[in-house]
């Protein structure tokens, strides 16, 4: 079994034995600060609702709901503690700062539509909420954005899962290929972690 196999049989076994509720509990982290990313998620979840045991709809509202409910958690986080708050307690979750400040000014920049926007846009997506907190944002407008941005982007990464699953047997034929391309992402990812970790370690060396 390669390594892409592995990961879509296992992962698809662990959300198909915890039901539904994973999805919420996974889709709601990826909306808050945790590195859950939707699309580590969602596809597996499509690979159910082609064997049946999920339904479409049941999973497009399922981790709608999740997404909304880690939103509304950011959000509340940005708009009662603000910032300090914010990066005082996001380093015990992998917070980045840096990259907050980057949604931040993104979100001052862009406005509301923003919310929308950046629900289709890697890490950003994650921390998008707690500058709309923090600015205050009309709690309707921010829900509304929230939930047509999530069902959209979920709905799309469902329906990859699906047709990936129902043509398996076609896509199994460049395992191979796509075990080196999978390796590859995943090393790139730990690079750029352990650049980032050295960085960060340089920058405060100096500010000391």
């Amino acid at each position: 079994m390669g390594l892409t196999e592995f990961l879509a049989t296992y992962i698809t076994q662990f959300i198909d034995s915890v039901g539904y509720s994973s999805v919420f509990i996974l889709m709601s982290m990826e909306s808050m600060v945790f590195p859950v990313p939707s699309e580590a998620v969602m596809p597996f979840a499509g690979f159910l609702i082609a064997e049946k045991t999920f339904s479409f709809g049941g999973v497009v509202v399922v981790s709608t709901l999740g997404s909304i409910f880690g939103s509304l958690i950011s959000y509340y986080a940005g708009y009662y503690g603000g910032m300090p708050f914010v990066c005082k307690f996001g380093r015990y979750v992998m917070l980045d700062k840096e990259e907050l400040e980057a949604t931040h000014g993104y979100f001052n920049k862009y406005g509301d539509s923003t919310i929308l926007i950046c629900r289709f846009i890697p890490v950003i997506r994650h921390l998008i909420s707690i500058p709309a907190g923090t600015g205050k944002m009309n709690i309707v407008k921010f829900i509304i954005y929230t939930v047509i941005g999530a069902a959209l982007w979920n709905s799309f990464l469902a329906y990859v899962g699906m047709v990936l699953k129902s043509n398996w047997a076609e896509v199994m034929k460049y395992s191979k290929i796509i075990d080196v391309a999978v390796l590859v992402f995943l090393a790139v990812l730990v690079g750029l972690f352990v650049y980032r970790h050295l960085k960060k370690t340089a920058a405060r060396k100096r500010n000391l």
